[in-house]
């Protein structure tokens, strides 16, 4: 076996890969830029070497770099991650040129299917079905209408090199093209240093699924099984797991056939997956093939048991599969959430900046439930904006769907994050979905159920139970360390609620009388204290974890997707609550605001312009994506603050309106 592997990767793949080779007794080396000097990775690492500024095409995507510190180090064979150099030929070959052993597919494989374009015609030619669209380079944005013409709308503008839900955008009229078009070859152009772009027809209410393949140097190619991976926002991957609530045995045996035949086709060596859109009719179209680790590959490994790092480290050296496709069986249900450094409260924009707390969930086995977590960081670190902003992958595995959901759902109760905006409260919002617990997923799923964005959910019954439950128990335990008052019977406010309780007990058991409804709240195992930002219990014999910080007169709860300001009030306090003024939030009605941290790429008004509503004012890039500002009123253009070049802080005002 390799005795040194260097990881041409960042941040959470490359954790993952010292993780396996820590336990196959490999040492590891691993390239960083500034931005990750002083990342979890490199603090791992058995040895590092850097290699350049933090934009990626001057340091990840360097080939040189990379095989310059192979040699320099030693290390016999590269894992390239997923991303950056991962699906590149061109690095492959040069590694073989250099004998330096590429943890991946050969060369010819990789350029057979990790090219969109040319995987389609392969495809093709195997006689794989495919989705109707135009295979061949497209020229300019005029010939890009003309083809989306001849397709018929709606059509997928998608980047030939791309990957992570990056260089894609659906079209559903010429403007759609006229806007896409070119927004798209940017993002390639920046992304991959590949501007080329295929149009294909967009399959309405599809569904995302993808079986992951496996093949060693000796001809062997096993499937192992399907993901579901349809929950998407802008095309990027948000929530996955195995197997599909779509798919039975019969469409998992043909598509499973059709993706083995496709990888032994050209010779596949490695851990690849190949991409179908499937119709809720249980029909299904090749999509693509991506040449190498996924990012959801750990649902595939709770379900199979398999470690597919180490499966594509053993291949790479040679060594015959293990096992052979009748060997393979599914185990149980798992799911993944992306934890994202976004604020689903501000259409999911990038929020960058450092982890002031970091506590994921314990991993292992929990109450009906396993939980897994994969990430890059420690608290302190800081998300850059140069990277991809995800922070860590969490997975909770079950014997049936149910479980994994609710294992899912009490694990993100158990992450608590501070410092930068997150998506774990609408990560929960999803668990809690009826549409998503029924598994009628479809890929149009976020758009169709927050058409509006995400504003958190309303409490249930359960949610305030829990509320009151916490705001009472932590009034109490606060007082009691005090030495204040022994009242006892106090006003729990939420919202326009107010609930009369009477609270008794102390230390980890409180009992909570709810005075006007005759019911009783038995608070235990109360772990919890003063300045703490989890609270912990179990309300009724059920657990359950809420976000808490103090407020004056109560606290700010957060319980999944609930969050709410609850305050805990005498009588009299709560009476004279009810005469306030309700405060008015300040007009910014007529100015444009950056809603992240980024580079403006573009400012497209002047003083004095007429902008209409629905108008693009201007272009702001951040996190590898250019995101288009428009208006959202007519107006006349009074004061215009940035220009092209400019770095903008989140909630900097672009644009004002007279």
């Amino acid at each position: 076996m390799f005795s040194k592997i260097l990881i041409a990767n960042r941040g959470e793949i490359a954790v993952r890969v010292i993780k396996t080779c820590r336990r196959m007794g490999i040492k590891t080396v691993v390239v960083y830029s500034e931005a990750d000097a002083d990342s979890m990775a490199v603090e791992m690492a058995d040895e590092t070497v850097f290699i350049g500024p933090p934009p990626a095409n001057q340091s990840y995507l360097v080939a040189e770099k990379i095989i310059a510190a192979c040699k320099s180090t030693g290390a016999e064979a590269v894992h390239p991650g997923f991303g950056f150099l991962s699906e590149k030929a061109e690095f492959a070959q040069l590694c073989a040129d250099e004998g330096i052993v590429f943890i991946g597919p050969n060369p010819g494989a990789i350029s057979a299917m990790g090219d969109k374009i040319e995987s389609k015609k392969f495809a093709q030619a195997a006689g794989v079905s495919c989705v109707p669209g135009h295979i061949g380079e497209i020229d300019d944005t005029a010939h890009a209408i003309r083809i989306s013409e001849e397709i018929g709308y709606p059509v997928m503008i998608k980047a030939s090199a791309g990957g992570g839900g990056k260089g894609i955008r659906v079209a559903w009229n010429e403007k759609d093209v006229e806007e896409g078009f070119p927004a798209v070859r940017a993002e390639a152009k920046g992304a991959f240093g590949d501007d080329r772009i295929f149009i294909e027809k967009f399959i309405v209410d599809p569904r995302h699924i993808e079986i992951q393949v496996l093949g060693d140097k000796h001809g062997h190619v096993v499937h192992l099984f399907e993901r579901e991976c349809s929950i998407q926002r802008r095309n990027q991957k948000v929530i996955e797991e195995a197997p599909s609530p779509l798919v039975d045995p019969a469409t998992r045996e043909a598509m499973g056939a059709q993706a083995v035949a496709l990888a032994k086709a050209v010779n596949y060596d490695s851990a690849g997956t190949v991409e179908f859109v499937a119709g809720q009719d249980k029909s299904f179209y090749f999509l693509e093939m991506n040449t190498r680790l996924q990012v959801e590959h750990p649902v595939t490994e709770l379900i199979t048991g398999l470690d597919l790092v180490e499966q594509m480290i053993r291949s790479a050296y040679g060594e015959k599969l293990a096992f052979e496709q009748k060997d393979l069986k599914i185990n149980g249900w798992a799911m993944e959430s992306r934890i994202y450094a976004e604020d689903p409260y501000r259409k999911f924009l990038p929020s960058i900046g450092r982890l002031v707390r970091y506590d994921p969930p314990r991993e292992g086995v929990e109450d009906g439930y396993t939980v897994r977590n994969d990430a890059g960081v420690r608290e302190g670190d800081e998300i850059s904006m140069f990277y991809d902003p995800m922070i860590s992958k969490l997975c909770t595995w079950g014997k049936t769907r149910e479980a994994a959901i609710a294992g899912m759902g009490r694990a993100l109760e158990d992450f608590h994050i501070e410092g930068l905006g997150h998506n774990i409260p609408f990560l929960s919002a999803v668990m809690d979905h009826p549409v998503f617990q029924s598994g009628k997923l479809a890929t149009s799923f976020i758009a169709e159920e927050y058409p509006e964005g995400f504003h958190g959910a309303p409490p249930s019954d359960a949610a305030l139970d829990i509320m009151t439950a916490t705001a009472a128990a932590m009034h109490l335990v606060t007082v009691q360390r005090n030495g204040e008052s022994k009242r006892v019977d106090w006003i729990v406010v939420i919202g326009h609620r107010q609930i009369p309780v009477t609270i008794s007990g102390g230390g980890a058991s409180v009992s909570i009388h709810l005075t006007d409804q005759t019911r009783v709240l038995e608070l235990t195992d109360i772990a919890w204290r003063p300045g703490q930002p989890l609270f912990k219990a179990r309300l009724d014999g059920k657990p359950f974890s809420v976000t808490v910080a103090p407020a004056a007169e109560g606290f700010l709860i957060r319980h999944r997707a609930t969050r709410l300001k609850v305050l805990v009030l005498t009588p009299r306090s709560a009476e004279l609550h009810t005469k306030l003024p309700e405060r008015k939030a300040a007009d910014t009605s007529k100015m444009i605001i950056s809603p992240m941290p980024g580079l403006v790429v573009s400012m497209d008004v002047e003083l004095g312009q007429q902008v209409r509503e629905g108008e693009i004012v201007c272009v702001i890039e951040a996190m590898k994506m250019q995101n288009i500002i428009r208006a959202e009123r007519d107006g006349v253009v009074k004061t215009v603050s940035a220009k092209g070049g400019d770095s903008v802080a989140a909630d900097e005002v672009l644009v004002e309106f007279a």
